[in-house]
Order: structure tokens, then C-alpha cells, then sequence
């Protein structure tokens, strides 16, 4: 029996094609700036996204704190929300390392941030506050798209309020399939965005921050303090470009299994929130251990939380989606 995985979208296999890509990829010394491949990969993604540059990183977390600490110095700060992956989710870094002081406000239903709340919680020119100088965003949200008029209403407000605007797009593609766009549709309005490859895309590792030139230069520099210099990283960076170039179109296929999914949980009676791209959240409360445990064994992988996440991806298919629903539909009946 297979085991299905629907922990998160992080969990994928890289495909035949991908395998193929890394093993024959040209390769060079990233640290001297000679791995052909990083290059390639930098290139085409800020191309494709309006940037000017890029940076090939190890993880999200990593260029998420990387394009923070870009924006800010010590003592300045960002606003955030507070189920934001920045800033509840990757240790504090922005805190610790950058010494960046987070804002965090509450966030609304659909994943984004009351602008009126963001205009409030900018600080006065004075020298008892931190400065503000970043809000940070996130798309997808908890599998939640935000609009294109809210972001072009978020862009207005950070220039009224001299702010910088970035993007942690780790499911970005995912965004830019549910709305039937091109992803720099939704990139033109950010200052920077960071690209997780390793989510639905389902690269093995890695991330790219976009930026201009003088800020993907400040992050460079500020990768090397990290600890994030990698030399033959093109191995890693030719499963990216191959998922950018395979991969992107069938987010949909992930998106559609999300649906299916959703359906038959609510034919059976739970609470499932609504679905927009990868993500299903249901509540089963207190017997979130007892389900995680009964679907264990049938070769289904969850996590326990009242509030259920599944996140599906290219290593789950249609009729393993209808594994899923007959397990839910047994322990219902306990």
C-alpha cells in the first residue's frame, strides 16, 4: 500500500525529469559567482518575475531573512501578520540576526492585513519608536489568494508611508494559477519577493530571493554572514529550473485534488473550510490525535491539530484522494 502524505506540499519526490536535469547540470564555485546553472536560474526567475537580480538560497527561511534584513537595519521595523510565515514560523531570525523589530496585527479572514490597521501601526518620525520601514505579505495565505486590487491598494500605501513592500511568495505559483495570470502580475507590486522551490513546485531544496540589483547585492553579502555560500550548488538549482520550466502548469492538477477532497469531506459532515488552491482545513477538535493515529494506519500521513491541514501535491493522485475520504468516512463511523 502506498503511503499518502498530505502533512505538506514539502514532501515530494523529484520526478524522473528533474532527476535527469540535476545529474547532467553544468556546474561551477556559486561562492566566485562561476556556477552556471545558479546563474541561469537567478536570471530566469527575475526576468520572469520584473527584477533586476537574484539570489539562489538554501531554504525560504533563509531568503525571507535575507530580503528583511535588506530593507532594514537594526532597530527599524516591519509590520506583519501574526500567522505569518516571517514572522511566526522561521525562529524569529529577523529579531535575533537582524535585529529587526516585528509588528505583528491581526490578520482577516481571506489572509490579508486591514490596510487601515497597517496605515495605524506606522510609527511617527520620532525617536522613542523603531523606525517602520517594511510590510511584509504573503500569497498564498493559509492557501488563500489575496486580490490584485488589494495588493495594488497595499503598493499605494507603502508609497504614501515611504515603506518597502515584500513578498514571501512560497506558494507564489500557486497564487498565479488559481488567478489564470503570470506570476509577475502579482510580483509587480512588491520591492522584493522570496520563491520557495521545494513547496508545490517540488524541488528538493531551495529558494530565490528577487530583487533590485543594490538589494540582491546587500543579500549576497548578507547570505555570506548566514552561513549560506554554497559552491557546486547547481545540482540544486537545475531541479528548480526544471520545475519552473515542468511544473508550474500542473499546480492546477493540486488545486482540483484540494476540491475533490473538500467534497467528500463535507458529504460526510465536517467542517471544511473553503478551498482555493492546495490547502483543505477542516475541524475535527479533540480527535485530531485519534484520527492522526487511524489514518496512520492505512498508510495515510496527517498532523494532529483540531484545526486539520491537508495540503495536497504532485506525489498525491486522484484516486488516493478518494483513499483519503473512505479513511475519514470509517473513522466517522467509530
Amino acid at each position: 500500500m502506498s503511503v499518502i502524505d498530505l502533512r505538506s506540499d514539502t514532501v515530494t519526490q523529484p520526478t524522473a525529469g528533474m532527476r535527469e536535469a540535476m545529474l547532467n547540470a553544468e556546474l561551477g564555485d556559486d561562492v566566485y559567482g562561476e556556477d552556471p546553472t545558479v546563474n541561469r536560474l537567478e536570471q530566469y526567475l527575475a526576468a520572469e518575475l520584473g527584477f533586476a537580480a537574484g539570489l539562489f538560497v538554501p531554504t525560504g527561511t533563509m531568503s525571507n531573512l535575507l530580503g528583511l534584513m535588506a530593507h532594514c537595519e537594526r532597530g527599524d521595523e516591519y509590520i506583519v501578520g501574526q500567522q505569518a510565515h516571517t514572522y511566526k514560523y522561521e525562529g524569529g531570525g529577523a529579531a535575533v540576526l537582524g535585529s529587526i523589530q516585528p509588528q505583528p496585527l491581526d490578520m482577516e479572514d481571506d489572509g490579508s492585513l486591514d490596510l487601515a490597521r497597517v496605515a495605524a501601526a506606522i510609527k511617527q518620525d520620532d525617536f522613542h519608536f523603531a523606525r517602520t520601514r517594511l510590510l511584509a505579505l504573503e500569497n498564498t495565505m493559509q492557501g488563500k489568494v489575496l486580490p490584485q486590487a488589494y495588493l495594488a491598494a497595499a503598493r499605494e500605501l507603502t508609497r504614501q508611508h515611504g515603506l518597502a513592500l515584500h513578498l514571501d511568495g512560497a506558494r507564489l505559483y500557486n497564487a498565479a494559477v488559481k488567478l489564470g495570470v503570470a506570476a509577475r502580475e502579482i510580483t509587480q507590486h512588491f520591492d522584493s519577493v522570496s520563491v520557495c522551490l521545494s513547496k508545490g513546485l517540488g524541488a528538493p531544496v531551495g529558494s530565490v530571493l528577487c530583487g533590485s540589483a543594490a538589494l540582491i547585492g546587500k543579500a549576497r553579502r548578507l547570505r555570506k554572514m548566514v552561513g549560506g555560500g554554497m559552491r557546486q550548488a547547481g545540482v540544486l538549482a537545475a531541479a528548480g529550473l526544471y520545475a519552473l520550466e515542468h511544473q508550474v502548469a500542473r499546480l492546477a492538477q493540486d488545486h482540483a485534488h484540494a476540491e475533490r477532497l473538500a467534497a467528500g469531506l463535507k458529504q460526510l459532515g465536517f467542517d471544511v473550510e473553503p478551498v482555493q488552491t492546495n490547502m483543505v482545513y477542516v475541524q475535527v477538535g479533540e480527535r485530531a490525535a485519534a484520527l492522526k493515529a487511524f489514518c496512520a494506519e492505512r498508510g495515510i500521513k496527517l498532523t494532529a491539530a483540531p484545526r486539520l491541514r491537508m495540503v495536497t501535491h504532485l506525489d498525491v493522485a486522484t484516486g488516493e484522494i478518494d483513499r483519503v475520504v473512505e479513511a475519514f468516512a470509517a473513522f466517522n463511523k467509530l
